[in-house]
Order: structure tokens, then C-alpha cells, then sequence
């Protein structure tokens, strides 16, 4: 086994992990993967050796999949145009949420809603502080080592942080206030 061989077999949970949260799609994240160990491979000569190499393949996957989210917008938009709104067989816009209005949720259903209202907000969040969040809230890296990923400085990347985690407690507030919109 070559020694980079190696260093897949130890960053290869790690890469898909990221490229499936920042993408949610097992098939892009899969793609992602390889495509990134392959960017590492070809760029091998180029790393310098500042940072981890945990990091700057950690970098190349982030990087890989925010091009990867950048193409799927472009070609959503693209055949949004050329489509039109679609439409369900009850007359309503398929894109548009359905909200289940019943009071009989039990706490399992409420949790799975506060979930998926969670993950809307966090896919809503500018493409700079969800890297941010994910880095740092998800995956646990620490200031220093998200510092490495994404070549920004500490401060800004606290500052996005609170920003992105501004946006969610807003999300979080809304969901829980959603029958209670105040004055």
C-alpha cells in the first residue's frame, strides 16, 4: 500500500461526511470524494506542508462541493426557466411546503420538524458561514484548523460563526413561535 493510498484510507469518511452535509446527496458526495482525493493526487507536488494534509484535503473537498452546489443552481435555474411553476394533481404549486396543521403531533414528529426546519435554515445560510458552521459545529474542527481549510483569519471566522448561528437560533425561534406570531 502506497503511502497515499494510506492517507485516503485515513480522510476518506471525513471528505464524503463533509460532502454529503454541505451537498446532501450520497451520489455528489461519492463523486466529491473522488474527485477530490484525484485533485489531491494531481496537486500532490503543490502541497507545501503549512497545514495538515487533513486540512488541505479538507479544503479541496469543501471546495469541490460548493463548485459542485454552484453548477446544480445554475442548471436548477436553467430548467426552472425553461419549465415554468409545476404543478400537483390537487392544483397547488409543488414547490410550495404543505404544512400539516394537525395538534395530534407527538414530541418524535415535533423533533423531526425542528430537524428539518434546522437544516432548511442551515442550506439557507450564505455559502461562507455554512462552510463556517459545518467546520466548525459539525465537524468539530477547532478556529486554528478551520483557519487552515479556508484560508481566512480567526476573527472572521468567529464573526461567521455567530452570524450563521444568529441566522439558525432566528430559524429555531420561528419554528417554535410558527402558531404564536406575537403582536
Amino acid at each position: 500500500m502506497s503511502a497515499f493510498e494510506a492517507l485516503v484510507g485515513i480522510h476518506q469518511d471525513k471528505v464524503y461526511g463533509l460532502a454529503l452535509r454541505m451537498t446532501r446527496s450520497e451520489a455528489d458526495a461519492a463523486e466529491i470524494t473522488q474527485d477530490t482525493f484525484l485533485s489531491a493526487y494531481q496537486h500532490l507536488k503543490d502541497f507545501r506542508g503549512d497545514a495538515a494534509f487533513g486540512s488541505w484535503v479538507h479544503r479541496i473537498a469543501a471546495n469541490h462541493a460548493l463548485m459542485r452546489l454552484r453548477h446544480r443552481r445554475v442548471a436548477q435555474a436553467a430548467e426552472a426557466e425553461l419549465q415554468g411553476p409545476e404543478f400537483t394533481p390537487r392544483g397547488t404549486l409543488a414547490d410550495y411546503p404543505q404544512t400539516d396543521w394537525s395538534r395530534d403531533a407527538e414530541e418524535k414528529a415535533l423533533d423531526a420538524e425542528l430537524g428539518q426546519a434546522i437544516r432548511q435554515a442551515a442550506d439557507r445560510l450564505p455559502e461562507g458561514y455554512r462552510e463556517v458552521f459545518l467546520l466548525k459545529d459539525v465537524d468539530g474542527l477547532s478556529y486554528e484548523q478551520i483557519a487552515e481549510v479556508t484560508g481566512d483569519s480567526i476573527p472572521a471566522i468567529k464573526s461567521r460563526l455567530h452570524r450563521a448561528r444568529l441566522a439558525l437560533r432566528e430559524a429555531i425561534d420561528a419554528f417554535y413561535n410558527r402558531d404564536n406570531p406575537g403582536p
